[in-house]
């Protein structure tokens, strides 16, 4: 199964990442306040980053990378060739 990581900027300006099989459905899951409590109090605006080809257990790693990145390092990471979205939509 492919998994992806995925980065969503939300309506306090925050970042979010998280990981699923399938962006599209995550994303209006997030819309609707379905699973992440994170998304109590704050809404999903965009989605900025995805990052395809992993299975579950390299994308909980890879999830756990990009948390601990700064800020400054996600966006860096947005704006990178790593993201899928440059090259595809989802």
């Amino acid at each position: 199964m492919n998994w992806c990581v995925y980065i969503i900027l939300c309506s306090d300006n925050s970042l979010y990442t998280g990981i699923t099989t399938a962006v599209s459905r995550r994303f209006e899951q997030h819309q609707q306040q379905k699973g992440a409590k994170y998304f109590r109090g704050r809404q999903p605006k965009t989605l900025l980053y995805v990052e395809s080809g992993h299975n579950r257990s390299t994308a909980s790693k890879r999830e756990i990378a990009i948390k601990s990145l700064s800020r400054e390092q996600k966006w860096l990471l947005i704006a990178s060739e790593a993201n899928g979205l440059r090259h595809s939509h989802v």
